[in-house]
């Protein structure tokens, strides 16, 4: 019996023997490797400490607060992300947002792809086009909102003019003290300059895909529809996951093109998430107010985001 109790004992012993066994101690040359690559990492993370993490955290804080834009201030807690549920103005601007990221989101894809398909290849002429339609997303969206406020004046600019020979409209229409219309306005500006970057994004992804797949698939007879629902967009998938939430994040972040061509009007139809809270932090003072909203707006898009990225992925991301 001895030696089969020896026997039974000895996986136990080993088992008990490796539970205690004492962690490996680091060479000399594994703590130097460390402590250099923990110094070459150390600039970016302070750079991302001091101008992400800190700025976040502190915004947080400051919407816990009914911090002014000057004078003292007092912590309330959650004060400010209750009355938000009662606040019109933020809550119709989220809407609006909304609205206004689902018209323009498939239009800048849709314009895009059709400019990257038709650039991709050797035609003459393509690199001056190409050249063309993107030289909208360099020039700013900024200075373009100034050239639209000017083209689209009643009487005098250049839209009323043009459409009214065509019959669209009258010479005298005002574009942007309308809701509708400038909406439409800002959406047609907007499609126009973002389309461009699309393009670029996904000619990018088309140049990497092999010429050899679109000869087999030619050889076995696809069509050019087939070829692009059933090869290209499959391919593309990391490019079109990009070019949307590119898209779909400015959209939600828009701000510009609302400041300077309508400011929110008329009245405060067309105020954007970003619009309510420049207002409510500048214009009525209420910092506290505008990083609780500010925190929310993060929040939305980073779900959205998340959202997107998850869904646009393939099963082998």
């Amino acid at each position: 019996m001895a030696p089969t109790q020896a026997a039974g004992a000895g996986p136990a012993a080993g088992r008990l023997a490796r539970g205690t066994r004492r962690p490996r101690r680091w060479s000399a040359t594994e703590r130097r490797n460390l402590r250099i690559g923990l110094a070459l990492v150390a600039p970016a993370l302070l750079l991302v400490g001091v101008f992400a993490l800190y700025p976040l955290g502190f915004g947080v804080y400051i919407s816990l607060t009914n911090w002014p834009l000057v004078g003292p201030y007092h912590f309330i807690g959650l004060a400010n992300y209750q009355s938000l549920l009662h606040n019109a103005v933020f809550l119709q601007s989220i809407l609006f947002t909304l609205k206004y990221t689902a018209i323009v989101t498939v239009p800048i894809f849709v314009v895009g792809y059709a400019l990257a398909v038709f650039v991709r290849s050797n035609r003459p002429g393509t690199t001056v086009f190409r050249t063309l339609i993107f030289v909208p997303y360099i020039v700013g969206l900024v200075a373009e909102s100034f050239m639209a406020v000017v083209e689209l004046q009643p009487d005098s600019g250049t839209a009323n003019v043009v459409l009214s020979k065509l019959g669209i409209v009258s010479v005298s229409t005002a574009w942007l003290v309308h809701t509708g219309l400038a909406t439409t306005a800002i959406c047609v500006l907007v499609i126009w300059f973002a389309s461009g970057l699309t393009m670029m994004l996904l000619m990018a992804g088309m140049q990497g895909i092999p010429a050899e797949i679109y000869e087999s698939a030619r050889v076995d007879g696809a069509s050019w529809w087939r070829t692009e629902t059933r090869l290209t967009m499959p391919l593309l998938r990391r490019s079109i996951a990009l070019s949307l939430i590119i898209s779909v994040v400015g959209s939600l972040l828009a701000f510009n093109q609302f400041f300077i061509m309508t400011d929110g009007g008329p009245g405060t139809s067309t105020v954007s998430v970003v619009m309510s809270i420049y207002d409510t932090a500048f214009a009525d003072t209420d910092v506290g107010l505008a990083s609780a909203m500010s925190v929310v707006l993060v929040i939305v898009v980073g779900l959205i985001t998340f959202v997107q990225f998850r869904f646009l992925q393939g099963d082998g991301d």
